[in-house]
């Protein structure tokens, strides 16, 4: 989770500690989709993984990213 966080809190510019599973695009100001494209390719390059379109489509939580890592056999 400490990678993802560190993801998720440079591309939205929030603070590590405020990032939980229920931070959204609903949520977060910054959180648009411009952010969501570069928060999809920070985690394909960290987590060495690719996103199939309906994937990214779904991202809109940190649960939904976790989920779709969690699919891709990625431990956090």
């Amino acid at each position: 989770m400490k990678k993802l966080k560190k993801i998720l809190a440079k591309v939205l510019e929030v603070k590590e500690s405020s990032i939980t599973d229920k931070t959204s695009s609903e949520n977060v100001l910054s959180w648009d989709s411009f952010n969501t494209l570069m928060i999809i390719s920070e985690i394909e390059t960290v987590f060495n993984t690719k996103l199939t379109i309906q994937e990214a489509v779904n991202v809109k939580s940190v649960k939904d990213i976790k989920d779709i890592l969690k699919n891709h056999g990625v431990v956090l």
